[in-house]
């Protein structure tokens, strides 16, 4: 695939994640979450510039950089995201303004490492970037699966007439 292909994907991918993010959404745990970040993964893996030919080792090390970048992004993402759960168990998602400070945090810790590629004479494709964006979404998505899980199987409360009590009324706060 070409870069200005790659670059269209990633750009296209990213509007929509950011996009669908600020909106209340139906978590539903039964889905294929992992799909789209492992398709876009299996892309970044197939380019054949993903490393630098030039510089091996050190591109290999800016790469390693932007894949931990994307796993703590992912990571603060999903713990900045606010989930709840309605009466009729219905598990819904909406990130915070703290979720907007990961995702500026995170541009500018990759146009650091950008920049030090370029510094370093590292040939940097865009499979590189939609590597990092496959990581940050899969480790967003299983946390928050994780997190939806584990609110699922907290003990049922019932009032003195038998009658269910919601476990989570409330929207968890960030």
């Amino acid at each position: 695939m070409s870069g200005l292909v790659n670059a269209l994907v990633i750009v296209a991918v990213a509007a929509l994640v950011i996009a669908r993010q600020f909106r209340a959404s139906r978590i539903d745990t039964d889905r294929r979450w992992w799909l789209l970040p492992g398709i876009l993964a299996v892309v970044a893996l197939r380019e054949p510039d993903l490393l630098g030919t030039r510089h091996h080792t050190e591109s290999a090390l800016v790469l390693g950089a932007e894949l931990i970048v994307a796993l703590v992004m992912g990571a603060a993402w999903a713990w900045t995201t606010r989930i709840w759960m309605e009466p009729d168990g219905a598990v819904w998602s909406k990130s915070t303004k703290a979720s907007v400070a990961v995702w500026g945090a995170g541009i500018g810790l990759r146009l650091g490492l950008f920049g030090v590629g370029a510094l370093l004479g590292i040939h940097q494709d865009s499979a590189a970037l939609m590597l990092g964006l496959a990581v940050t979404l899969l480790v967003r998505s299983g946390i928050l699966i994780w997190r939806v899980r584990s609110l699922d199987q907290a003990p049922a409360c019932t009032t003195a007439y038998g009658d269910p009590v919601p476990l989570f009324p409330w929207k968890e706060r960030v």
